[in-house]
């Protein structure tokens, strides 16, 4: 995608005001039910030892990736390492060809979204489902989740009831109860008679060689039991060393992805079923790199450290009012704004961090203290070194640095910017920053006015 199709995306987002609606509906949901689930005492208390646990973990990934595998092989867990999402992928398929898996059921994961593994999947005649209640929404549409937790909280109740309609043949009432006994009864059958199960992973413990999946919705372990086989798709930044270091991390995840104290389901896979034992066969786990290990030991490495709960994005303003998909990105948001440009070579990808408004408030939100607004700063600073995006403007702050450095010069180009701000649509500069934002009306009094009349400065000679 290049940086003209992101600009159609995000303007076209901006202009849909039912979607500002529905995104806000949500998003304030998460947000006000976060705030209101611990004190700010205690919500210091887990978001400093989160963060502590994490960059741990971090930092030594490459020991942790070689004991985790150690550990998962002693019990019977098969563990793949991909290098990147084409070597991910090509593991998966030929896992699901061995065992000539046709129908294949997926639980929620922002790692096979990353390698857009359901499409090359269906590519090779394969049929997957997701069963998370919300990815399956968006499947039924044709879309790619619009958030991290929250896959469909774009759409609006009635859309959802017309899709749930049409798959079913008959009409469904747009009553949750309606809308939730529907997709039970699909997928139930679905888990049943499905060959494989997918998954990804929130945590993998280094110590324990174990899968651990956090969930609001029994998909998860529908998906990674009933099946024949269990194959988990995971990035090795989800590596922790050891159960106590993921249980900090896991104390502050539902408090910020949903406002709960406590997750519905935790789920840990260690193995597959032994004799006598009900669950998968085999169990298969594709530990993925995918330009994670050159984050490592650089000014970025702590983004790494990322937890996946949304809490960014609820917060966002920019995303308030795109929602996710305007980022041409699975990775929305702030965290989507930095860690794509990482991940990702091309123009539209590096030019994400300027979808902020810099205010700081993803930072202060984040429960593992990624210091996003200043990773989105010099992210920016370095697409335009690059000649990716914007250096007209760059050119444009560079002459306004120095025309306000002497007072006279900088009195005389308030004077024309302010008739400038008046007439924004007019000026080409102006006209692209105008077309995305709503700038303030021009103050009638200045500042210098109000403090002289105060008698706080005096007059100017």
């Amino acid at each position: 995608m290049e940086t003209q199709e992101l600009a159609g995306q995000v303007a076209q987002a901006v202009a849909n005001r039912g979607l500002h609606e529905a995104v806000a509906r949500s998003v304030d949901r998460h947000s006000y039910a976060a705030l209101a689930a611990l004190s700010p005492e205690l919500r210091a208390l887990y978001k400093a030892r989160a963060r502590a646990a994490r960059l741990r973990s971090v930092r030594g990934l490459a020991d942790l990736a070689e004991q985790f595998i150690a550990e998962a092989e002693r019990h019977g867990i098969i563990v793949h390492t991909a290098a990147d999402a084409a070597e991910a992928v090509a593991i998966v398929a030929e896992i699901a060809k061995r065992h000539d898996a046709r129908r294949i059921v997926k639980s929620k994961s922002m790692a096979t979204e990353e390698v857009e593994l359901n499409r090359h999947l269906a590519a090779e005649g394969m049929q997957v489902l997701e069963t998370d209640l919300g990815e399956y929404i968006v499947q039924l549409a044709g879309q790619r989740p619009s958030h991290i937790v929250a896959p469909c909280l774009h759409m609006a109740r009635d859309e959802i009831a017309g899709l749930f309609s049409r798959e079913a043949g008959r009409e469904i009432a747009k009553d949750t109860p309606s809308l939730t006994s529907f997709a039970r009864e699909r997928l139930r059958e679905e888990f049943r008679e499905a060959d494989l199960g997918i998954s990804g992973g929130n945590f993998l413990v280094a110590s324990e060689g174990a899968v651990v999946l956090v969930t609001n919705e029994g998909n998860g372990r529908m998906c990674t039991t009933l099946p024949k086989v269990h194959v988990a798709l995971v990035g090795v930044e989800k590596l922790v060393r050891s159960f106590s270091d993921m249980a900090d991390a896991l104390r502050i995840l539902p408090v910020a992805a949903t406002g709960q104290l406590i997750t519905s389901y935790v789920s840990i896979v260690r193995g597959p079923a032994k004799d006598g034992e009900e669950g998968p066969r085999e169990v298969h786990v594709v530990l993925m790199d995918a330009g994670r290990s050159e984050i490592l030991g650089g000014p970025y490495e702590e983004v790494l450290a990322c937890i996946r709960c949304g809490a960014c994005l609820d917060i966002c303003p920019v995303y308030r009012q795109t929602g996710g998909h305007a980022y041409g990105s699975v990775y929305s948001g702030p965290i989507g704004a930095v860690l794509t440009p990482l991940l990702r070579p091309d123009p539209a990808a590096q030019a994400l961090p300027f979808l902020s408004s810099l205010c700081g408030a993803c930072s202060d939100v984040c429960p593992v203290g990624i210091h996003l607004h200043e990773h989105l700063v010099a992210l920016r600073a370095r697409a335009v070194a690059r000649g990716v995006a914007f250096p007209s403007e760059h050119a444009a702050f560079r002459a306004l640095r120095r025309a306000w450095t002497p007072p006279r010069r900088y009195r005389l180009v308030r004077g024309l910017m302010r008739g400038a701000l008046r007439v924004g649509g007019g000026v080409p500069q102006l006209r692209a920053w105008t077309s995305g934002r709503r700038l303030p009306p021009v103050a009638t009094v200045r500042v210098g006015e109000l403090l002289r009349r105060e008698g706080l400065i005096e007059e100017r000679r």
